[in-house]
């Protein structure tokens, strides 16, 4: 494996140069602020996330008022970011940081890694910008560098890869004298890997380890890091209600785990005939309108949806906190998936 003694001197010269600076999370130590950050950007862009982090700061301000927020409107303002056990978990962290930790947040990355949704990359992300910790840090866009730089061969998933790839990032950590070089160091890595080492065309030219990266040397950009193995994806169907009652539809709550845990979504069905009898439960008349179909990728499986209209007239409050009749207009209110916001919308635009 290459051996590079200069590693951290030069990727922190080039992030105090090049590196990212003026993200909405940057130049703090408020933790509250970077954990908030760091689960959002899991398995996210930072152009996605920017704008959830702004509603989640104006709503929340601070871990007290995360923590003993309804988890309703948690999941509202998080509804469209996708991977929703992140939500839950935020809000558990929350609730944990404020109950059990003076509403401060554990300076050690073994302690923080304790906390619900937060591993031990994201552990020591958080030690490492909030506290100036000597950490190492191991998300997609870190593995991508190290592969690529060192010739590392095998998928980073897999888990002798991996350790490989733990054991060569804690031995590239710069000293800890001084608590700047680390963040610029912890920020460089994430830098390098989100703009210049990027997984489809990676701008070798202005990457400051170009000369030695094997990738680069060998021209094997594409080979490294080695693919995920592929598996075949299976496909589900399911069938949706849209059952409306003037300028409302209605809204169930999903389970706490699984598919959209804990959102509000539409009744669903595993048949036409099935979902004729749940628009008959709550009201409905008359025979079920097709609308278009579509179909909605998750990580492991595709999501066939057959959506269905169907009216009811003057029908009741919802009998109990599972269901709810939701206007369209407020829809906004209800943490919604994003196929089914797009459904949604998509029905508001013909009433208009």
């Amino acid at each position: 494996m290459l051996q590079l003694t200069d590693f951290s001197t030069r990727l922190i010269a080039w992030q105090r140069v090049h590196g990212r600076h003026d993200l909405p999370w940057q130049n703090t130590r408020d933790a509250y602020r970077i954990w908030l950050s760091e689960i959002m950007l899991q398995q996210t862009q930072v152009a996605t996330v920017i704008p959830y982090y702004a509603r989640f700061l104006d709503r929340f301000p601070d871990v007290n008022a995360l923590a003993f927020a309804p988890i309703d409107d948690v999941m509202a303002l998080w509804a469209g970011l996708g991977y929703y056990s992140r939500a839950r978990n935020l809000h558990r962290c929350a609730f944990v940081v404020a109950t059990e930790h003076g509403s401060e947040f554990p300076r050690g990355v073994d302690a923080l890694a304790e906390l619900p949704g937060i591993g031990r990359s994201t552990a020591a992300a958080i030690a490492s910008f909030a506290f100036g910790a000597r950490a190492t840090i191991l998300d997609g866009n870190v593995k991508r560098v190290l592969a690529r730089v060192f010739g590392i061969e095998g998928f980073p998933g897999e888990k002798r890869v991996e350790n490989t790839m733990w054991t060569l990032a804690e031995s590239l950590l710069p000293d800890a004298a001084h608590k700047d070089e680390v963040t610029a160091y912890t920020q460089g890595l994430m830098d390098l890997g989100a703009t210049l080492c990027v997984r489809g065309k990676p701008d070798c030219a202005r990457c400051p380890f170009a000369p030695d990266c094997v990738a680069n040397v060998t021209g094997r950009q594409k080979e490294l890091p080695t693919s995920r193995p592929k598996k075949t994806v299976p496909t589900r169907k399911t069938w949706m209600l849209v059952l409306q009652d003037g300028d409302s539809v209605l809204l169930e709550k999903r389970p706490p785990t699984g598919i959209w845990g804990g959102l509000w979504s539409l009744p669903q069905a595993a048949d036409e005939e099935a979902l004729a009898a749940v628009s008959h439960s709550f009201g409905g008349s008359g025979e079920l309108q097709r609308l278009t179909s579509f179909t909605h990728t998750f990580t492991h499986f595709k999501l066939d949806i057959e959506p269905r209209l169907g009216q009811a007239n003057g029908v009741s409050d919802a009998a109990d906190n599972q269901t709810v009749w939701a206007p369209l207009a407020n829809i906004d209110a209800y943490g919604v998936p994003a196929p089914v916001r797009k459904l949604l919308d998509a029905l508001q635009g013909s009433l208009i």
